[in-house]
């Protein structure tokens, strides 16, 4: 691209508006070598502390999903003085349970050439050449070890006849590295981590902390030395105070307020972090599985996914002609179904990754060629109007050579949870799906270490944006939350804990004091407004405002009216929410209401960096960037780095700090899977 072009199109920059431009950043922990020694580089250059010394040292870790709880589990086993929270009445309540199709590992059990390699490049090219290349190849280099450890803990994984583990394929790839038990994986590695948790538990090197939300970081001379929780069943305030702060939180969907995450999963944490100076990365970066169960009216408040292990088998397709859509899909004729995926992307069919399936799915609906019931929708001017969201993930080919048994035996929990929600069987009925947000590839900004920008303070899991770019490949947030949890974080933490313990921090110190009362104030302010408005109707506001501007498609015009919607959103929540009951008691709307303001504030940034980004990558589509036949085009003249933004305080804008992807091992190249 030439110079006046890109010039043209900075000077067009409709962003500049809504924030400032920081100092450049980079990862300094990565060594520079050679790709594949990286990792055991860092490794042996990382300070340790031994055993005597550990005793003498505190870890905080928020979060008991795979990623928190094997951090808990891990090092409270090397001897480490763990406390560990969550909100769930139950550390194995965390959202990880919820996965679904499986784990990725580079074993080559197939015998069908894949690596350590072939999974760094394809989780590189999967997420559109937007992901740091080192926190990369690192995941896929440790993602064995993960297997073994889980067999080791006796995680039921799916068996071939001889004994041996079995694997199946998944989108983006053309090999069958996904590693599974059933459509249950994400449950059955969570009770793996669990047990380790429980055992660690019983030992005393972790204190388990259940039902205490973390609503404020404690930050005391530039470093995180702790968190302010409340307890959700008294409303008890209480200080923590360690010597180190880990955030394994999980991402932030729901601030679409419909989407596949559990009802709790917030952004809190993470946000309450981010105010207090740790960078947001790429918070733009957002999944939506294109393997959902459409929404099928205006009081649900969840989506529920469907695996993308279905694509293994199923075929998805819809009317080659708009009339055919009213008609039972088992009386249309084989030559009047689109089978669009493998017509498309005749190298990958099916196994597109999830950012392509999702759009062209939108694309066969915008078409008119949508099935199933129709819903209202409002356009962008807020018309409403019928649509048909929906198109056929269809079993009848895979019964038909497998056999229904070998069908049941691979996917019969989801197929049963499909009958269960939607009435209809899916052997006999082709599934209906679409697209629904899921998954977020953005989250605090991170180096090599996993430690985010706040000293101290280390961030695991979704809740960081290190691995994916801008798409996550299926059965690789099991993976991702795994190895920071066991193999990673437990190899970097101990650098920065070498130079502890640091000095104890009382209840009045001022950095406690000011936390607390922060976070005190923040619930007084939210039950005294007493306004007309429940919170779920100004989440569910947000929530369309998200999806229908900054959602699968996003343009210029869009973002601005969604920044200009959403501030004027959150002005009027703190003059007219109503939340009911007192801090002192069991109270869920209080809990909901300090999550949807925060909420509020990362879908602003998140327009904001939308707007910024004017290219489109993986699960980020600007409609003015895309090739002639209707795919991302990305700008890696302009867009090659992460987007790293900085807290700009409550009445200043947001910062931009740019941290340039370096490629070394991998040629750049315009994503195709035709």
């Amino acid at each position: 691209m030439t110079t006046d072009v890109t010039e043209n199109r900075l000077a067009g920059d409709a962003a500049l508006d809504f924030y400032t431009l920081g100092e450049e950043i980079a990862d300094t922990k990565a060594p520079d070598v050679s790709i594949d020694k990286v990792w055991q580089t860092r490794q042996f250059q990382a300070r340790l502390v031994n055993p005597a010394n550990r005793r003498k040292l505190s870890v905080i870790i928020v979060g008991t999903g795979l990623a928190g709880g094997s951090a808990a589990a891990t090092l409270g086993e090397a001897g480490y003085n763990v406390l560990n929270f969550c909100y769930q009445d139950s550390p194995r309540r965390a959202h990880s349970i919820a996965a679904q199709g499986g784990i990725n590992a580079a074993k080559n059990y197939r015998n069908d050439n894949d690596s350590t390699f072939r999974l760094f490049y394809d989780t590189v090219k999967g997420g559109d050449y937007r992901a740091r290349e080192t926190n990369v190849y690192r995941l896929a280099e440790v993602s064995a070890n993960i297997i073994d450890q889980c067999v080791a803990q006796g995680v039921p994984f799916a068996r071939e006849y001889g004994g041996l583990l079995d694997t199946r394929s998944f989108g983006g790839v053309q090999v069958q590295r996904t590693f599974y038990a059933r459509g249950q994986t994400g449950q059955q590695l969570l009770i793996g981590a669990y047990q380790q948790l429980e055992r660690q538990i019983a030992a005393g090197t972790v204190k388990m902390y259940p039902r205490h939300e973390m609503i404020e970081l404690i930050v005391a001379g530039g470093r995180a030395r702790g968190i302010v929780t409340r307890d959700m069943v008294t409303g008890k305030i209480e200080t923590w105070t360690a010597d180190a702060v880990v955030l394994a939180t999980g991402g932030y969907g729901n601030v679409f307020f419909l989407s596949t995450n559990a009802m709790g999963c917030n952004v809190t944490a993470a946000w309450r972090a981010h105010r207090k100076g740790a960078y947001f990365g790429n918070p733009c970066y957002t999944q939506i599985h294109p393997t959902c169960i459409p929404q099928h009216g205006e009081t649900q408040s969840k989506l529920t996914l469907m695996s993308e292990s279905l694509r293994n088998d199923g075929r998805i397709w819809v009317p080659k002609r708009a009339e055919d859509c009213d008609k039972d899909p088992r009386q249309i004729p084989e030559e009047d179904r689109d089978y669009y995926l493998e017509r498309i992307y005749p190298s990958f069919g099916n196994l597109v990754p999830r950012d392509i399936a999702s759009r062209q799915a939108k694309n066969m609906c915008d078409e008119g060629r949508g099935v199933g019931p129709a819903v209202t929708e409002r356009d962008s001017h807020g018309v409403e109007r019928q649509v048909r969201r929906g198109v056929y993930l269809d079993f009848s080919d895979a019964i038909q050579r497998l056999g229904r048994k070998a069908v049941e035996a691979k996917y019969g929990n989801l197929f049963d949870m499909y009958q269960q929600i939607t009435g209809e069987n899916p052997y006999e009925v082709p599934m209906r799906i679409y697209p629904a947000v899921h998954y977020t590839m953005g989250g605090l900004w991170v180096d090599y270490d996993l430690q985010s920008s706040i000293p101290g303070m280390f961030v695991a899991g979704e809740a960081n944006f290190s691995d994916h770019g801008a798409n996550r490949l299926g059965a690789s947030a099991l993976m991702q939350g795994l190895a920071d949890g066991y193999f990673v974080l437990p190899n970097t933490i101990n650098d920065y804990l070498a130079d502890a313990p640091f000095e104890k921090l009382s209840d009045d110190d001022p950095a406690v004091v000011e936390a607390r009362e922060a976070a005190t104030a923040r619930i007084e302010k939210l039950l005294s407004i007493q306004g007309s408005r429940t919170v779920d109707s100004f989440h569910k506001e947000l929530g369309h405002i998200m999806w229908e501007y900054c959602g699968m498609e996003r343009t210029e015009e869009g973002l601005i009216k969604a920044i200009g919607l959403i501030r004027a959103l959150r002005e009027e929540f703190w003059r007219d929410v109503r939340v009911t009951g007192v801090n002192e008691d069991f109270n869920q709307a209080l809990e909901r209401a300090g999550r949807v303001a925060d909420f509020m504030e990362l879908g602003e940034l998140m327009c904001i960096d939308a707007l910024h980004r004017r290219e489109s990558c993986g699960g980020h589509f600007r409609a003015e960037s895309q090739t002639e036949d209707g795919e991302a085009l990305r700008h890696d003249d302009e867009f090659l780095y992460v987007a790293a933004w900085e807290w700009g305080g409550e009445a200043g804008k947001p910062v931009l700090h740019k941290e340039p992807l370096n490629y070394k091992a991998i040629e750049l190249k315009q994503r195709s899977y035709k």
